[in-house]
């Protein structure tokens, strides 16, 4: 009796194990390929993709509740409030409660919505397992753009000025995020010039430790 209790609490507790979720949030400038890889990512582990700027979209273009209160920050041309942005974020959360994990792409920002994110996490009994940053040259990534514009139609990816101001915007906002994922030995750096594979291949090493 005592043998096959010890053989069923080992699988129990092996069973729980490799049932934890996989949560990453996956950092990339601009032309970095980051969407690319989230693509390939979410595929690869089963991993709900949460995109902050297709979550923004869906609400307003629904009209939700929290859709039409982001909506009337920026009609008066004020930021949407961390408040708003993490209670569309934890809605897609609950909604695929099922899920193995979640990819994470353009959230957090600022170190205030990281907090607020593990805080969420931490209630639901999860964490962030790691985050991922894609780092490429400025100047490899600026040719990239400029190049990518002529057929994209996006006026941001045809001016070299607005180009560099984003990537100062990144350094600015992602430096407080990789130390404070750094602090918490969850920050990973790769690096993201290659072919699509490769750089696959480098994040897969990454997460499969997990």
């Amino acid at each position: 009796m005592i043998f096959l209790c010890l053989i069923v609490c080992k699988f129990v507790v092996y069973f729980n194990f490799n049932n934890t979720m996989i949560n990453i949030v996956l950092f990339g400038k601009p032309g970095a390929g980051k969407g690319t890889q989230a693509e390939f990512l979410k595929e690869k582990y089963t991993l709900t993709h949460l995109s902050t700027g297709d979550i923004f979209r869906f609400n307003i273009k629904n009209e939700t509740e929290l859709g039409l209160l982001a909506k009337t920050y920026m009609d008066n041309g004020d930021l949407v409030p961390d408040s708003v942005t993490i209670q569309m974020l934890q809605s897609e959360v609950e909604k695929n409660s099922q899920s193995k994990g979640f990819l994470f792409d353009g959230f957090p920002r600022t170190i205030a919505q990281a907090e607020a994110l593990d805080a969420f996490l931490t209630s639901k009994n999860e964490e962030i397992t790691a985050t991922i940053a894609l780092e490429a040259d400025d100047e490899i990534l600026v040719k990239r753009l400029l190049e990518r514009g002529k057929t994209s139609g996006r006026p941001d990816d045809q001016d070299e000025e607005k180009i560099r101001n984003r990537y100062q915007e990144y350094n600015e906002k992602t430096a407080p995020l990789m130390s404070y994922y750094d602090a918490q030995g969850k920050f990973y750096a790769v690096n993201g010039i290659g072919s699509i594979e490769e750089i696959t291949e480098r994040l897969s090493t990454i997460i499969d430790k997990f």
